[in-house]
This record gives C-alpha cells, sequence and structure tokens, in this order.
C-alpha cells in the first residue's frame, strides 16, 4: 500500500521513489546482473553502480546516458532495409535490455509501431519457426492437458494483470499459423507496455497450439509447434475450458484474459461463454469495434449528421464485421433510444455469397442473423452499393483489392464525402490503398485504413490517411479495467472508450482529414480512454478497486510504467 491506495502496477508506480530500486528488491550483480534484461542498463551504469555491482571490467569504460543509448539504436535500426531485420533488432533489444526497448518505443511510436506490430509482425510470425531464439511467453500444448494449472506456475511470474492468448488458426489476413502466432500475443503485450504503461512483468503472452491445418507448416522442418491437424470440438473445448479455469485459480478473478487471432466459430463462442463468468476481451471484435466507432464518430464532424443519419456497407461478415456492426448500432441505440432491432437495420452486410438478407436467414451461420434485412438478393459489393445508397463503406474481409475503382466511383456518386474504411490487416490485404481511395473519389473521400499509408498527394493537396488500429484503443481499456480492479467486461465500455478516443481529435487533425489523433501522443489518450472505462466499471458496480480515486485520468498517468533507468545504490 502506498498513501493508502493500492499500487496498481507494483512496485513501477511512478513516484519519486521509482528512480531508487526499494532494498526489498534485490539485484544480481556482475556478470549475472548484465545478463538480466529487466535491470541491465549496459554503458549507462555509473561509476559507483559498477563498483557497488561487480561491473569493473565487464563494460568498457566509457558512460552513456539512455537518451545517447536510444539515439545510437535508432540511428541502426534505420539502416536496415528490411522491416523484419527491424524487427528482429527490437526484439534481441527486448532481450537485452528491457527499459531501452520500451523507451525507444514511447519515444517513437509512429516509426517503430510498424516495426513491432502490424504489418512486420505478419511476416515475422509466417517465418517465426526459422527466426526462433529464445522462447517468449508461455506455449501450451495438447501435450500439456492435465498440467495446465502447473504449467502456469513455472512462469517465473505470479502477479498477472493481463494475458493475451491466441490459438493461430486466423493470424491477420494470413490464415492458420499454429504455434507461430506467439508473434501476436508478444508485440500486443510489448503495446500494453508502451502505450498503456503496465508493467512488462505483469503481462503474460500465451499460445494455445492444438496443431494446425496449414500443410507447408506441417512440412517444414523448422515448424516449432504439434505436427498435427488441428484438434476441434469436445478435446478443443476441453483444453481452452481446462486453462480459463486454470488462469482464474492461479492468478485471481482480476486477471484480463484477452483472445485474439482465433477463427470466427471460437472467437465468437469464447466470448460468449467466458464473458458471463471471468474478465474477458476480444480485440478482434470489440477493440476492432471500438477504434472503427471512434473514427466514425469523429469522422460525423467532417461528413455532418448524427450517426443515425448515414448508412453502413460492410464487406465481410466475420467477427471484425459483426462486431463493429454491433457497436454501431448500440451507439445509435443509445443515442436515439430506439430499439437495438431497429437501428441494425441502418446496417447491411455483404459477405462471399452476396448481400445479407433476409430470405438466406436459414443458411447463416449464428452470428450473421440479426443483419438478415428485408431486400432482394443482390451479388456483387457493386450492385450493393448501388441497391443500398451508403455514406459508410467498411472493409472487414481480409481479402485485398475488393474495393475496386467501380466501388469507390459508385460510393463518390452517391455521396459528397464518401467514407472509406479499408479495415483488412496486413497492407497486401487491404481493401484498397490510401492513394486509390483518393484518386479515385478524385480527392473527396475520408479514409482510414487498417495498416499505416503514407500520405497521399493529390491535385497539389496533400491528404494525410488515418489508421484504424486497434492499439488505440485496447492498451487504455485494458488499463481502465485493471485500475478499477474490473471483474467483467460490460459493452458500454467499449462505447464509452470509442467516445473517449474521438473526443482527442482536435480542429487540426480534422483540416488534415484525420479521423484519428496521431499515435504520438498515445499514452495520454490511453490514460484519457482508461479514465472513462474506469469510470464506467465504478458506475456499473463492477470495480472492485475502492474508494474511487478522485481524479481518474490523473491516476490512469500514476499507474503507468516508465521505462527511465533506475538509480542501484
Amino acid at each position: 500500500m502506498m498513501n493508502g491506495v493500492e499500487k496498481t502496477n507494483g512496485e513501477d508506480v511512478a513516484t519519486e521513489e521509482q528512480l531508487i530500486t526499494p532494498w526489498t528488491v534485490s539485484v544480481a550483480s556482475g556478470y549475472t546482473l548484465l545478463r538480466d534484461p529487466r535491470h541491465n542498463k549496459g554503458l549507462a551504469f555509473t561509476e559507483n553502480e559498477r563498483d557497488a555491482h561487480y561491473l569493473r571490467g565487464l563494460l568498457p569504460p566509457a558512460l552513456m546516458t539512455q537518451e545517447l543509448q536510444e539515439k545510437k539504436l535508432m540511428h541502426n535500426l534505420r539502416q536496415y532495409e528490411v522491416p523484419l531485420q527491424r524487427y528482429m533488432a527490437m526484439m534481441d533489444l527486448q532481450e537485452r535490455n528491457e527499459r531501452l526497448f520500451y523507451k525507444l518505443l514511447i519515444d517513437n511510436v509512429e516509426e517503430l509501431l510498424p516495426v513491432v506490430y502490424t504489418p512486420t509482425v505478419g511476416e515475422a510470425c509466417q517465418k517465426y519457426g526459422s527466426i526462433f531464439r529464445r522462447p517468449q511467453g508461455l506455449y501450451i500444448s495438447l501435450k500439456e492437458k492435465g498440467k495446465i494449472l502447473e504449467v502456469l506456475k513455472n512462469w517465473p511470474e505470479s502477479n498477472i494483470q493481463v494475458i493475451v492468448v491466441t490459438d493461430g488458426e486466423r493470424i491477420l489476413g494470413l490464415g492458420d499459423l499454429g504455434c507461430q502466432g506467439m508473434g501476436i500475443p508478444v508485440g500486443k503485450l510489448s503495446l500494453y507496455t508502451a502505450l498503456g504503461g503496465l508493467r512488462p512483468s505483469a503481462c503474460l503472452p500465451v499460445t494455445i497450439d492444438v496443431g494446425t491445418n496449414n500443410e507447408k507448416l506441417l512440412n517444414d522442418e523448422f515448424y516449432i509447434g504439434l505436427r498435427q491437424r488441428r484438434a476441434t470440438g469436445q478435446e478443443y473445448a476441453e483444453l481452452l475450458e481446462e486453462f480459463m479455469t486454470a488462469v482464474k485459480k492461479n492468478y485471481g478473478e482480476k486477471v484480463l484474459v484477452q483472445f485474439e487471432d482465433f477463427a470466427n466459430h471460437n472467437a465468437f463462442e469464447l466470448l460468449e461463454k467466458y464473458s458471463p463468468t471471468h474478465l474477458v476481451f476480444n480485440d478482434d471484435i470489440q477493440g476492432t469495434a471500438s477504434v472503427v466507432l471512434a473514427g466514425l464518430l469523429a469522422a460525423l464532424k467532417l461528413v455532418g449528421g448524427a450517426l443515425a443519419d448515414h448508412r453502413f456497407l460492410f464487406l465481410g461478415a466475420g467477427e471484425a464485421g459483426t462486431g463493429i456492426a454491433e457497436l454501431i448500432a448500440l451507439e445509435i441505440s443509445k443515442q436515439t433510444k430506439a430499439p437495438l432491432e431497429e437501428t441494425r437495420k441502418k446496417i447491411w452486410l455483404v459477405d462471399s455469397k452476396g448481400l445479407i438478407v433476409s430470405s438466406r436467414k436459414e443458411s447463416l451461420q449464428h452470428f450473421k442473423k440479426p443483419w438478415a434485412h428485408d431486400h432482394e438478393p443482390v451479388k456483387g459489393l457493386l450492385d450493393a452499393v448501388k441497391a443500398i445508397k451508403p455514406s459508410v463503406l467498411i472493409g472487414s474481409s481480409g481479402v485485398g483489392k475488393t474495393f475496386t475503382k467501380e466501388v469507390v466511383e459508385a460510393m463518390a456518386s452517391i455521396n459528397e464525402k464518401p467514407l472509406i474504411l479499408a479495415l483488412s490487416n496486413p497492407t497486401s490485404q487491404s481493401e484498397c490503398t490510401a492513394e486509390e481511395a483518393y484518386t479515385w473519389s478524385k480527392g473527396r473521400a475520408i479514409f482510414a485504413s487498417g495498416s499505416p499509408f503514407d500520405p497521399v498527394e493529390y491535385n497539389r493537396k496533400v491528404f494525410v490517411p488515418g489508421q484504424a488500429n486497434n492499439a488505440y484503443i485496447f492498451p487504455g481499456f485494458g488499463l481502465g479495467l485493471i485500475m478499477s480492479g474490473a471483474i467483467r467486461v460490460h459493452d458500454d465500455m467499449l462505447l464509452a472508450a470509442s467516445e473517449a478516443l474521438a473526443a482527442q481529435v482536435k480542429q487540426e487533425h480534422f483540416d488534415k482529414g484525420l479521423i484519428y489523433p496521431p499515435f504520438s501522443n498515445i499514452r495520454n489518450i490511453s490514460a484519457n480512454i482508461a479514465a472513462k472505462v474506469a469510470a464506467k466499471a465504478y458506475e456499473l458496480g463492477l470495480a472492485s478497486r475502492l474508494p474511487r480515486p478522485k481524479d481518474l485520468v490523473k491516476y490512469a498517468e500514476s499507474c503507468m510504467y516508465s521505462p527511465v533507468y533506475r538509480s542501484y545504490r
């Protein structure tokens, strides 16, 4: 306890104490200290520290500040031509000097986010077997069935606040990468620390390996996972049940479990099954929905009208598409007091068989059924655009190049400022590029994408495309849950996160056509999102950390991990 407030983030609560290591934490000495990524500072160890911790002779004589180390590393990173080499250099740094890794990531977030996360992380997962050096995170396979609680106890940290877990079946738009999906939880959790301020030691990446249906991996001599087809049905459900039970038993009621990159059928079932009993969040369904809704709320300042005045058409009716659609319908319902069944009618979805309409209801998967409205069947996207006349077109199909010239031109002929969101990742799967959206709409489109695109010059005007990146939402969302001690996730918390993010978009951003704020200010954005999410948790009676702090934004900032070096006595 500290000043009567329980430390949310353990030893790393940001106070004046933070710069001196407490006596209770024993820091290894000598050679071992240099090999410990959490405490190693490299050439930043002072003369006194070198004497006190038996480092004399183990380091060259020069002394460097953390700032100078950062400058050197950024210089080195920029020399690499290939993004994957930058990714590997960043992973090596994380294994060598944890604080310097996070300092680099926080101070250069716009430049390094695409390196440690999308799009580069996709390629890293595809090649994970051959670039695999040192295991990160916890691998739980079918071999560990019946022993998962013991396996969790093998992890060196006992105070875990957030777990990101994948089974590798649907990695970004790249499909089944089996055990190599570990790159996703590792990358997501490094963003939880850098952008949301969670302690690195409170984060646990997990991959559940039930096999893979990817023939290429099964035949790859360097593959690191189980060499068998994916387990399904009861065998799969039992392993997940054992995992979820063990997690709660080992880490308590308040540990956040974030599901990541599960295939559609499992993603919906797991979320539905565990939402009533665990603190669970699916970033692909809920995080994506929240960040897209935030962009739409902000975009209203550019296109005018209320959310309820617009018509929405989706290409893709999987977990992202239906998740976004449902959150939009919830927000319209909240604003207009109209029932959800009514507000859903403003939203139309196209899947691989065409427009989802009521005559198809019998053959639809359960999560698509709420979106089957009365309309004659329509085959392709272009015909759907012409029939529905949407003002907002959202791509969540995982299939690249699907927003064709004809589709974008049709959107521009119906709307003065068509809103076009090409959300599929990585860049190769994007429904269209920023340049295509601006050129084909003659500079009138408001565009955002899932992967980053460079600014585009059209007709002597520079357009800056927004990135609807989940990294805007989940770090602040998770921090809000953890600092309030929330025990369940409620949809109203997602709406609160969206509204908080939309409120961070200022006039200067709108002037550039942006519907998201710049990432350079992300820790401040995360603190504001965390405060709104926590406030909602207290309001709904789902918070367990009492009393409620007076100023939630300040409290969120005080909970954030700082990557600045500590002084050792």
